[in-house]
């Protein structure tokens, strides 16, 4: 089936191809990582005369978060050439083309440079904890059909992979509100939240107390309240894009505080 090779992650040749150069690249960089992880002991440089004993039990950190992005270009090889010039400084460890075809740009363990700047919650290093995954879009059309089921599957397999909790799905614009607007507002968040990537809200029965401090609750989901109205803006682009001035309305102080009670 056209789908299952989003299992099957696609790499260049590492001999041949457009992006043999680069491949080489990477296997030297993941070497070099590999010999400083193995090195031990590290050498003491507090003066202190560490005594040294490895312990037996320790595994390799895992992510903890998916950040979803648009590519904001016009193609994946625009987005591949982007992501393998050292100059430009910024990576991915997934990107997804229109046409559903997946390619895996760096293994999940390592920390790729996608999030910049940003924060959710307290977490102010959100390259440290999370996976990367761009979708090929200029930014303003819709996610293709081909590409949503791709990104699912994907999902499910890093969902089960590394155990990410339902909420830690998120996008650029979450954890970067002054800065990034992506994935832009035709990313379905509720087919997927549906899905298990990502929480969505009940308003029903959501009835806030009087004195429901909403950039509180704004706070608790996870958002930087620095710039308030960067923040109302990102989480409307999210949970309520039909309106995307910064100021709350009824339904939207509904939703806040539905999904405060989640948090």
């Amino acid at each position: 089936m056209k789908f299952l090779g989003v299992f099957v992650f696609i790499f260049m040749s590492c001999s041949t191809g457009k992006y043999a150069a680069t491949n080489k690249v990477y296997k030297k960089q993941a070497k070099k990582y590999g010999a400083i992880i193995q090195q031990y002991p590290l050498k003491d440089t507090t003066g202190l005369g560490f005594a040294y004993v490895g312990t037996t039990n320790f595994n390799l950190r895992k992510p903890n978060f998916v950040i979803i992005h648009h590519t904001a270009q016009n193609s994946c090889d625009q987005t591949l050439k982007t992501f393998t010039l050292p100059r430009t400084e910024v990576s991915a460890h997934y990107v997804i083309c229109k046409n559903g075809k997946v390619y895996h740009m760096l293994n999940d363990y390592l920390r790729a440079w996608h999030g910049g700047a940003a924060r959710w919650g307290n977490i102010t290093d959100i390259n440290s904890c999370s996976i990367g995954i761009e979708l090929d879009n200029n930014g303003v059309e819709p996610f293709s059909p081909d590409q949503l089921q791709s990104l699912e599957l994907l999902l499910t397999k890093l969902k089960k992979a590394y155990g990410i909790p339902t909420p830690n799905f998120i996008g650029h614009a979450d954890i970067a509100p002054t800065r990034k607007n992506d994935p832009n507002r035709n990313f379905p968040w509720k087919d997927f939240a549906k899905k298990g990537f990502g929480l969505w809200y009940s308003i029903s029965d959501s009835v806030p107390p009087e004195n429901f401090d909403y950039k509180i609750g704004l706070r608790v989901i996870g958002y930087d309240i620095k710039n308030e109205h960067a923040a109302i803006k990102a989480f409307k682009l999210h949970f309520n894009n039909s309106d995307t001035s910064a100021l709350l309305n009824a339904t939207d102080k509904k939703i806040i505080y539905d999904l405060y009670k989640k948090y």
